[in-house]
């Protein structure tokens, strides 16, 4: 069995959750929490990093951030969410772009859970709002189309938006009717964005 280390909330194990589900690949992955800041944490050991997504190999090496274990379970698939050609840097460039979004929000959520209010930095929030806010206008001007099945970069964006609808009451729906829509629409065709919802 491969072992992912994650948290039910994570955007990032998320992704890797659904797109082991789309690939078939759900069956050979036990999930195993991790707690981040936990220092006797046995991720501290299998990521250097400590954070998570990290995938445990059937050998104990390991395999992080979600980039690369998206990468690695679809190679053992064949080769079904990264498409080959051109295509592939359109897809690349979607998740990057979503995983950037997630990052911003994730420092926005960190900012007030980790630092005393006296010393939280508006400047650093209002930095990471921008990040967030100029992603979310550059994919409403031109949401992602998928035909038959979607892959890394549209997986990528939903998790995003629902890392928003869950961290931040989903405030950025108001000015995102597109990306509205694309999202209900995602849903609706792929099972895995709601079976891997956080219903914590």
């Amino acid at each position: 069995m491969l072992v992912l280390r994650s948290s039910p909330a994570s955007p990032f194990g998320r992704k890797v959750k659904m797109a082991a589900l789309e690939l078939g690949l759900m069956d050979r992955i036990e999930i195993v929490p991790a707690d981040t800041t936990d220092p006797a944490e046995a991720l501290r050991r299998q990521n250097p990093l400590g954070k998570i997504p990290t995938l445990v190999l059937e050998d104990g090496t390991t395999l992080f951030d979600s980039r690369v274990i998206v990468d690695y379970l679809d190679h053992l698939s064949g080769g079904r969410l990264i498409p080959g050609g051109e295509a592939r840097f359109a897809q690349l460039r979607l998740q990057a772009l979503a995983d950037g979004i997630c990052d911003a929000a994730l420092l926005k959520v960190y900012e007030g859970r980790f630092r005393p209010e006296e010393g939280r930095n508006a400047n650093w929030v209002a930095h990471q709002d921008g990040k967030v806010a100029r992603g979310l206008e550059a994919l409403e001007a031109a949401p992602p189309v998928f035909a038959d099945r979607p892959r890394i970069g549209e997986i990528a964006l939903a998790c995003a938006l629902g890392y928003l609808d869950l961290r931040f009451e989903g405030k950025w729906r108001a000015d995102h009717p597109k990306l509205v829509a694309w999202l209900d629409d995602f849903a609706a065709r792929v099972p895995a964005f709601e079976t891997t919802r956080f219903k914590g």
